[in-house]
C-alpha cells in the first residue's frame, strides 16, 4: 500500500473561495440600513437611482439626535471638518428622522451652504 504523506490542497482552496464569495455578497446586504431612521413621507418621493456614486457622502440624524457620516457616529465639529475637505461637486444624501426638531436639519443645511455644497438629496419615503 502507498504511503499517504501529502495533502491535496486544491479542494480546500475551492471551498475557501466559495465561502469568501458568499461572505462578500452577503456583507453588502447586511451593511445597508444600519442606522434606524424613521423617514418622513413625501408625495413626490422618487426611488434612489442605483447609480454607483462612489464619492457620495451620506449624513444621517436618528431619533436620538445622533449624527452619522457614512454610517459612522460623528459630532457637528467632525461633520464641519469633513465638509471643508471635500470637493464642491460631491453628491450628498441627507437622511433625517421625522421626529427630529427642524433646528437639527437647518444646522446641517447651514454647514452645507457654508461650504458651497449644493448637490444634495434629501431622502424620504414615498407617501401613501
Amino acid at each position: 500500500m502507498k504511503r499517504f504523506d501529502q495533502i491535496n490542497m486544491i479542494p480546500f482552496i475551492d471551498i475557501m473561495l466559495v465561502l469568501l464569495a458568499i461572505v462578500l455578497t452577503t456583507a453588502t446586504f447586511i451593511s445597508q440600513g444600519v442606522i434606524d431612521i424613521n423617514l418622513p413621507e413625501a408625495q413626490s418621493a422618487k426611488p434612489i437611482s442605483e447609480q454607483a456614486e462612489v464619492t457620495t457622502i451620506e449624513i444621517a440624524i436618528n431619533a436620538n439626535k445622533e449624527l452619522f457620516i457614512d454610517g459612522e457616529p460623528a459630532t457637528r465639529e467632525i461633520l464641519a471638518t469633513k465638509l471643508e475637505n471635500i470637493a464642491k461637486d460631491t453628491p450628498i444624501r441627507l437622511r433625517v428622522d421625522q421626529e427630529i426638531a427642524f433646528k437639527n436639519f437647518v444646522d446641517v443645511i447651514d454647514l452645507l451652504k457654508k461650504n458651497n455644497l449644493e448637490k444634495l438629496k434629501i431622502i424620504t419615503k414615498e407617501g401613501s
